[in-house]
């Protein structure tokens, strides 16, 4: 059984190639039994997330499991908040194949995720990303974004200036225009597409500022005691998420929910039906889209079968 490190799957994996294994996967026949949530304390969760393929137990099948774990007091220890290890296993035999580190493997598979989404929600002609976040998913998300929709421009907001000025040198090595700012109202107002990926407990992207147009992607807010976005976020922008778990699960669409504020009938469709043509995405050059994904077992077996399948092939 072989050990997959983060430096191998950054060298593995690129986000074009990633994108469109997602797509196939969303829009093929995975089986995702409800994953196993588990709040260790306010401030820690323990999540379980099996997934296979298909038809297994049969030649080409693959199963794996992610466990993860959620310490939002890392931040302070200098360590990442999320944790994690990925199982793969032959789909065919269940034999084990290679454990892989899950936090990286999750990190690349979020942001893939979220351009994915993006392929069918944010303008052609979007430019300017507003990056509201700067930990270690935030350079992912740009990433991937770039890859999916001309970004040249990236703004970021974070409440913490050094880590705001870390990521900025290395987007900058990457040839990205990087402007920071204090000022969020004005960088929502501008932006053409806004991630965000935070541990904020309040909203950050108000409605009210949201221009014509725009596409929002919530990464962060993964219980039903965060937000970033508010209600009226929600009520001006037509509504995704990554799958019907996101109506009752993390925050944002769920809380608001669960409020009473917002009807679970109001979301448009999940990333199933969009990489299945049985939604067609964004309407106009107008329209205000909204993106929630709270995670979910599909994108990391699809990002592991392609992490595995190029390792044999290198």
């Amino acid at each position: 059984m072989k050990l997959i490190s983060a430096a191998d799957i950054d060298r593995l994996l690129d986000y074009p190639a990633l994108v469109e294994a997602l797509h196939r996967a969303f829009a093929g026949e995975y089986v995702v039994p409800v994953r196993h949530h588990h709040e260790i304390s306010d401030s820690a969760t323990h999540l379980i997330m099996p997934a296979w393929t298909g038809g297994a137990p049969a030649p080409g099948a693959y199963l794996g499991t992610k466990l993860v774990n959620v310490f939002r007091g890392n931040s302070a220890l200098g360590l990442p908040s999320i944790a994690g290890t990925y199982v793969l296993q032959s789909g065919e035999t269940g034999v084990p194949l290679c454990i892989m580190d899950g936090t990286r493997l999750t990190a690349h598979r979020t942001a893939a995720v979220s351009a994915l989404a993006a392929g069918f929600l944010a303008r052609q002609d979007a430019h300017h990303l507003l990056m509201i976040g700067a930990g270690a998913l935030a350079p992912c998300l740009i990433r991937a974004h770039a890859a999916v929709r001309p970004i040249r421009k990236v703004t970021l907001w974070n409440r913490n200036p050094a880590s705001s000025e870390k990521l900025a040198q290395i987007l900058r090595d990457d040839g990205f225009d990087l402007h920071l700012t204090d000022d969020l109202e004005a960088a929502v107002r501008s932006a053409d597409v806004i991630s965000a990926a935070t541990l904020s407990q309040a909203p950050l992207v108000r409605g009210q500022w949201l221009q014509p147009g725009t596409h929002v992607d919530l990464v962060g807010a993964f219980n039903l005691h965060m937000r970033e976005a508010d209600d009226e976020a929600l009520a001006r922008a037509s509504v995704f998420v990554d799958t019907q778990a996101a109506k009752t699960e993390g925050g944002d669409v769920a809380v608001a929910i669960k409020a009473g504020t917002y009807a679970a009938s109001q979301v448009s469709a999940d990333l199933s039906a969009l990489a299945r043509g049985q939604h067609g995405g964004r309407q106009n050059a107008q329209e205000i889209t909204l993106f929630k994904s709270v995670g979910t077992a599909i994108s990391d077996l699809a990002a592991a079968i392609l992490v595995w399948e190029r390792l044999q092939n290198s």
